[in-house]
């Protein structure tokens, strides 16, 4: 099955300043049914997490406080990075994308997986990756 390219996804935003914020999503809204939620908070500026791609889980990041840089490759020499700065602001992974995410020390990641855990699902050698998508 061909996946779509990484992409913003922006959640719709409602209220107003003097009162606050809300986004909401549903899975008929979203490019996946949702099987499993994560999230990632303190992690230290100077580390970098990710480093790893899947065979099937697709997935969507939001930063839900504080900034996180997603680094995308799909190891065919195309690389993106994406500033994830807003709640109401995502980054869609497809299965074939090796990322790497570095956070803001106030950093809240929310993750949106398509599946559930399943640690065969993990490439996280970079090489094996290239071998499996740069196809």
């Amino acid at each position: 099955m061909p996946y779509p390219e990484p992409h913003i996804i922006e959640f719709p935003k409602h209220g107003e300043s003097i009162i606050g914020y809300i986004s909401v999503t549903s899975n008929s809204s979203l490019p996946f049914s949702v099987e499993r939620l994560f999230w990632t908070y303190y992690t230290p500026e100077s580390i970098v997490r990710g480093r790893h791609a899947h065979y099937e889980t697709q997935q969507i990041l939001v930063a839900v406080s504080g900034r996180i840089i997603v680094t995308t490759d799909n190891g065919k020499g195309s690389i993106n990075s994406f500033v994830l700065d807003s709640p109401n602001v995502g980054v869609y992974l497809p299965p074939h994308v090796w990322h790497t995410m570095q956070y803001s020390h106030s950093a809240v990641q929310l993750v949106l997986a398509s599946t559930a855990f399943d640690e065969k699902d993990y490439i996280r050698d970079y090489e094996k990756f290239k071998e499996v998508w740069a196809k």
